[in-house]
């Protein structure tokens, strides 16, 4: 109960610095998202747009018998091991004891977490990193999955609708054993950012995830942001250590820092009133700085028009309900390019 009667309290803060909704905002909520940051190629609607993404082809994804091992790692095995056993946890030593929930999932219901987000909750540009999330931020966002109150712009990005049949699944005892074992691993920033005209050029792969194609093409960014693993065989793998890349247009870094520390001269509020000086923040809040920016703007943009109607929506959707997809952009750059942390 606490912890709603903060919220009520910071949300009858919140609301009257920024205002009423002026009539032209309302109209954002028919917007187009940006593929871009689904992990997609073409936007909603669009010819072809229904088609999925292709499924990695690459010869690092075919076993030829090869024994893999990671710098540091006390384990070794084959792709086929890897496919056969599970998750592997190259990195005991990097977490506490793993739940079997964690470890393992239930079959056929549930997947077992580190298929996606890693055996330290890393996860990587298409799935959602949960290391070091609030144990009670962790747990309402379960909920709110179970009831419907998360969902995606981009119903083709299938990891939201992944994730509500998961949450479904869970007992309330799971759900609590996930949040304490991902919350108990101190978050480490694993994202570089780079400024820049162009982008290398990608294709898609499983999961809504962009590979740089073979060679050295280029193409230019325009207003997007596009991420992608630093090396095709961390996603592969699942290198918990493994760190990504994301490309942002030019000055996106400096007009991010404006708008997130000083509220962009009134287009939103300062993170810091919610989320702490440090950005990091504080039970029952997450911390935003150096999460992975697509999935800092998908939630952006989800909040924003409709997609989550969650308790915390409450206090984020009068700060998101001027911003631009650029504003995003340049958000995301910015939140992501803060280092925290040490990384092996």
């Amino acid at each position: 109960m606490g912890k709603y009667v903060w919220l009520l309290v910071l949300a009858l803060f919140l609301i009257p610095m920024i205002g009423a909704t002026p009539p032209q905002q309302q109209e954002k909520a028919n917007r187009v998202p940006p593929p871009w940051a689904y992990g997609l190629k073409t936007p909603l609607g669009s010819p072809a747009s229904e088609e999925p993404p292709p499924t990695p082809t690459d010869k690092l994804a075919q076993d030829d018998g090869k024994v893999i091992t990671l710098p540091g790692s006390p384990v070794s095995f084959t792709l086929t091991q890897m496919r056969t056993q599970g998750p592997v946890d190259w990195y005991p030593s990097d977490h506490p004891k793993m739940p079997e929930i964690v470890a393992r999932g239930r079959k056929p219901a549930i997947l077992a977490c580190p298929f996606c987000h890693y055996t330290n909750g890393k996860g990587d540009p298409a799935n959602a990193s949960i290391q070091g999330l609030p144990y009670d931020y962790f747990v309402q966002t379960m909920e709110d999955f179970k009831a419907g109150l998360r969902t995606s712009a981009d119903p083709r990005k299938y990891n939201t609708t992944n994730m509500i049949q998961y949450a479904k699944a869970m007992t309330d005892e799971e759900i609590k054993e996930t949040a304490e074992y991902y919350g108990a691993i101190p978050f480490v920033s694993r994202i570089k950012v780079i400024e820049s005209k162009t982008v290398p050029k990608t294709r898609l792969v499983a999961a809504g995830l962009y590979f740089p194609m073979e060679g050295n093409e280029t193409e230019p960014l325009g207003d997007r942001l596009i991420e992608m693993p630093e090396t095709p065989e961390s996603f592969i793998y699942k290198n918990p250590r493994s760190n990504a890349v994301a490309y942002v247009p030019p000055g996106s870094i400096d007009r991010g820092k404006q708008l997130v520390v000083n509220g962009g001269g009134g287009k939103t509020l300062q993170c810091s009133l919610c989320h702490g000086s440090d950005l990091l923040g504080f039970d029952p809040v997450p911390g935003i700085a150096g999460r992975l920016p697509s999935y800092l703007v998908r939630q952006l943009f989800d909040m924003q028009n409709g997609y989550r109607t969650d308790v915390w929506v409450d206090l984020m959707k009068p700060v998101v309900e001027k911003l631009t997809i650029d504003d995003m952009i340049d958000i995301a750059a910015y939140l992501s390019s803060r280092r925290v942390g040490s990384a092996e």
